[in-house]
């Protein structure tokens, strides 16, 4: 009979202890929590403070009676591991509630620490108007700084995901809010054109957004907080998130010189196990293989800590199995935009040896004639040399789950954009379209790497010299509506094969429309016509998607 102790629940730790079951009766399975909660839903704690979900016992997800019920698994929370010896097999525990100390050996241990949030030294952070938001104890604490003051006013330190959707639940209960992000965009796994859509979003919904804005320093006054920004403005505040970001817990495995990685993560092998043979390790304090490059990576998402719960506790109990990496798949809600993605953006790209192309692709939700549907911008990034998907990403109001769920298990699957031709995905009306958005961008990708299309992108356009000419193909109305780029030559599709002669052949014609379809039609028809031409990705609407500012 094996005995296994687990450090941490939520995702990967309780994972590998209801797996861990699942495979002996006989293990003796003791799982520590130095919190109050062993299995909770922490990606649910945003939509609580908003009110979204009503009751507070819907994140709860496993007690310890139902855990030792369900699966026999002793939990002891408020039970803190305070040190491990390695070497002897044994861990230091400390129960919270009665100050002891005592010994517990072990055949198997599995770490799941989690990560914290990221505290930066800046001064005046540390006060009672100044929250994070990782766990209940936290969420219970901005509830009841809301319920108390009522603020009218609140500042989101960070525009990731847990950024993005504290802004949203304080908005959602009728406060003023100011969001800061350091950099030039929010959501940092998408590209900044798509980041651009968000932006529109926050600041359509009353947001005040603050790019390339940082907090220096923050004082706390009787009226609330004054914050000092980089820009060298001050801001009057009520309440302050910090959600800067999270890095892992190793302090334990540190302690118990278990090896940690350059990115300040603990060292697994494929089978999650530390360079500790009876040590295994899982969840956000990991370091992971990222799929496409091979490098490591920290990706703190709850599907890759349940996986390696699950991994871990496999190999405890016997098999030989391996973690097969992540690509990082996720999304997040933004008001009525969603946003998603999986594989690697273009930033990425950029830092790496792979060569790669983009194209943008706008459709339709569902069917466009069919009421509801909602547009759909998607980025596919692949590779030129072999046609293989690189990465995905997508913005819209419905819809968005769908199509970059299919391009992950595409990616997984090694997957080219020829085969995205011939995805057959479900079709009626208020489901999808008989052409997908999918099937789209493998057509455009396609045509570019076969030749049968030459792309363009917004910086050439941008740069188009004097032996090039920009031609509009949209119709008049459409450009007083949605915006004209300076000096193209306006002549609508259906004109165009009779009005040829107007067009020089002695220049590169590089065409748009709004979202590239027909300019790809019009390209066609240049080149059929002796034309050498280019069309613009995705049309003006991703060209104005690169150009917008906030």
């Amino acid at each position: 009979m094996k005995k296994l102790l687990i450090i941490g629940g939520v995702a990967g730790g309780a994972s590998a202890a209801a797996r861990a079951r699942r495979l002996s009766e006989d293990a003796e399975i003791i799982m520590f929590e130095r919190g109050e909660y062993v299995s909770f839903a922490n990606c649910g704690l945003p939509y609580h403070i908003s009110g979204e979900i009503d009751q507070r016992s819907a994140l709860v997800l496993q007690t310890p009676q139902s855990f030792k019920a369900r699966f026999n698994v002793d939990v002891r929370v408020q039970h803190e591991v305070v040190s491990i010896d390695a070497a002897a097999k044994t861990v230091s525990v400390k129960n919270l509630l009665s100050g002891e100390v005592y010994q517990e050996d072990y055949d198997a241990l599995v770490l799941s620490p989690g990560a914290a949030p990221v505290v930066p030294p800046i001064p005046g952070l540390i006060n009672p108007l100044t929250f994070s938001l990782r766990n209940l104890p936290d969420m219970d604490r901005i509830l009841d700084r809301l319920k108390q003051t009522k603020p009218t006013h609140a500042t989101v330190v960070g525009g990731g995901f847990i950024g993005l959707e504290m802004v949203e639940a304080l908005r959602h209960l009728g406060i003023e809010v100011t969001l800061l992000e350091l950099s030039n965009q929010v959501m940092m796994p998408v590209d900044l054109e798509m980041a651009n859509m968000l932006h529109q979003e926050l600041v359509a919904k009353g947001v005040d957004l603050k790019l390339n804005c940082g907090l220096q320093a923050v004082e706390h006054k009787a009226s609330g907080l004054s914050l000092s920004l980089s820009t060298g403005e001050s801001l009057e505040t009520e309440l302050l998130i910090s959600a800067i970001g999270v890095k892992p817990e190793i302090r334990l495995a540190l302690d118990a010189g278990l090896a940690i990685g350059e990115l300040g993560g603990i060292l697994v092998d494929e089978q999650m196990r530390t360079s500790d043979a009876a040590i295994f390790a899982v969840g956000d304090a990991v370091e992971e293989t990222d799929l496409l490059t091979g490098e490591k990576a920290l990706i703190p998402l709850a599907g890759p800590a349940n996986r390696q719960g699950r991994i871990a506790a496999n190999n405890i109990f016997g098999m030989n199995e391996g973690y097969n990496k992540t690509q990082g798949t996720a999304i997040c809600r933004v008001f009525d935009l969603a946003v998603a993605s999986t594989g690697l953006n273009e930033k990425r790209l950029q830092k790496l040896s792979i060569p790669y192309d983009k194209v943008y692709v706008h459709g339709a939700s569902h069917a466009s004639y069919f009421p509801g549907a909602h547009p759909v911008s998607l980025k596919l990034l692949y590779n030129t040399d072999t046609g293989q998907i690189l990465g995905a990403q997508a913005v819209g109001r419905d819809g968005i789950d769908k199509r970059i769920d299919v391009l992950a298990v595409a990616i997984r699957g090694g997957m080219t954009v020829y085969d995205m031709q011939e995805m057959e995905l479900t079709y009626a009306p208020p489901f999808g379209s008989a052409k997908d958005v999918l099937n789209q961008a493998g057509f455009v990708a396609s045509n570019v790497l076969n030749g049968m299309s030459r792309l363009c992108h917004t910086n050439e356009i941008d740069a188009a010299t004097e032996h090039q000419l920009l031609l509009d193909v949209r119709n008049p109305g459409e450009l007083s509506k949605m915006g004209a780029i300076e000096g193209a030559v306006n002549i609508p599709l259906d004109q165009l094969r009779d009005r040829l002669d107007e067009l020089p052949k002695d220049k590169e014609i590089l065409v748009f429309c709004y979202v590239g379809l027909r300019g790809h039609v019009a390209y066609r028809m240049l080149v059929n016509s002796g034309f050498k031409a280019k069309n613009l990705t995705g049309g003006i609407k991703t060209y104005q998607m690169v150009k917008a500012r906030y």
